[in-house]
């Protein structure tokens, strides 16, 4: 199924509402003149809210699939539709808003 691919402005969250930021993204392709996101960029992730617990909050977030057909420097590039994990929880990060005229599949 085709969805909207990732770039450096989208918006994402973890699932504690801390704002996710790709530390990597693949400047030599650009969608909406942002680079986009491949599989390979961790996320760092700031204002977790997940301190009240004994469990230490999101600080990293990495994309685990994404599109099988669309490449940007031989990576799979993330899409909204993928999967993603936060580190050390294990909950995923939430794509909330990114462009729309570039799907991939």
């Amino acid at each position: 199924m085709p969805a909207p691919i990732l770039h450096l402005g989208a918006t994402v969250l973890c699932s504690h509402a801390g704002q996710a930021q790709p530390l990597a993204p693949f400047p030599r392709v650009l969608v909406s003149g942002q680079p986009v996101v491949t599989l390979a960029s961790p996320y760092a992730i700031a204002g977790c809210a997940l301190t009240g617990s004994p469990n230490p909050p999101c600080a990293t977030g990495q994309w685990l699939t994404g599109a099988l057909r669309v490449l940007a420097g031989g990576t799979p590039v993330a899409t909204q539709a993928g999967s993603s994990t936060c580190i050390p929880t294990g909950t995923p990060m939430l794509p909330l808003v990114a462009q729309v005229r570039v799907l991939a599949t």
